[in-house]
Parts: structure tokens; sequence; C-alpha cells
């Protein structure tokens, strides 16, 4: 079966995407417990990527497998400001979220998705992708280095309750 990714507009499909990130919400709660449930932060989160896809050149892709939604990978343009230490400037895409439903893992959706919206921004002229994972998703922290990216900081949190 063909897979078919179709770019869409969060605010046109908010079912569909609040649904995918509800189960992302989910798995990332599993690896961190202080990952905020998704009925919390639902109306806030999806205001925002409703706003950076339409202010910041934001792009959502949706993987269809027999015409069945299977997952999903969002993502922005940010400006370098320059308070910024790299020796790049110009804009970065910044990936902040993907999710492949259960059931249509390991079958190289995502990474479908990934190159796709890797070659609508380099088609555009960025040359700097950015992106978050769990420390300890070691599949996506994995796939990551098969794509060539490398870590370049590691972030340190210290919880005081």
């Amino acid at each position: 079966m063909d897979i078919e990714i179709k770019q869409v507009q969060v605010a046109e499909e908010y079912a569909l995407i609040s649904r995918f990130m509800h189960e992302l919400h989910k798995h990332e709660h599993l690896m961190f417990n202080k990952t905020a449930d998704w009925a919390d932060i639902e109306e806030s989160y999806m205001r925002h990527i409703i706003t950076m896809q339409r202010e910041n050149e934001g792009v959502c892709l949706v993987a269809y497998k027999g015409g069945l939604p299977a997952g999903f990978i969002f993502g922005y343009a940010e400006e370098q400001d320059d308070s910024r230490i790299e020796a790049y400037t110009g804009k970065q895409l910044y990936v902040s979220d993907g999710y492949i439903a259960d059931e249509f893992r390991r079958q190289g959706i995502y990474r479908k998705l990934n190159e796709r919206m890797e070659e609508l921004f380099t088609t555009d002229g960025i040359r700097r992708i950015t992106r978050y994972t769990q420390v300890n998703n070691v599949r996506m922290r994995q796939f990551l280095e098969e794509e060539g990216y490398i870590v370049t900081r590691l972030l340190y949190e210290k919880w005081l309750d």
C-alpha cells in the first residue's frame, strides 16, 4: 500500500491533529512524568501551532496509508536573532511535533514525512534544522542520527518542588 502525504491547515484539520497530539503527549508522558496532560494544554498548544503555521511559514504534513491517517509532522521557520552564538544566520526550520499511530509504526512513514518536510524547507533556502526529543526516546534518537542530525546541546533540568 502506498503512502500519501498531504499538506494540511491545522485549523481545518483541528480534530485530527489534536487527536495525534493527544497520542504524542501520552507517549511523551510515559517517558517523562512531568509532561503536561493534553487536556490541560490542548487549547493553548493548538492555538500556538495554528499561529506558527500562519505567521512563521508553518507546515503540517499528514501521512495516509490505505486512506487512513497514519501520522503527522509539524514544523515552522524561526528567524535567528543577533543573540545567537552559531555561525549560521538566517531562518532555520524547527520541527516541533511528529507522531505515527502505533499500528503504522516501523513502516518508514515517519521517514517519508521527515524527508518531505526537509525538502519543502531546503527548497526555500533553509540550511539548519533543529528539533528536540526526550533523552530516553532511543528510537527517535537513532532515527535522527541516521538522518544526519547530531547532538549539539543537552538540556539539564532541576525541578524544585
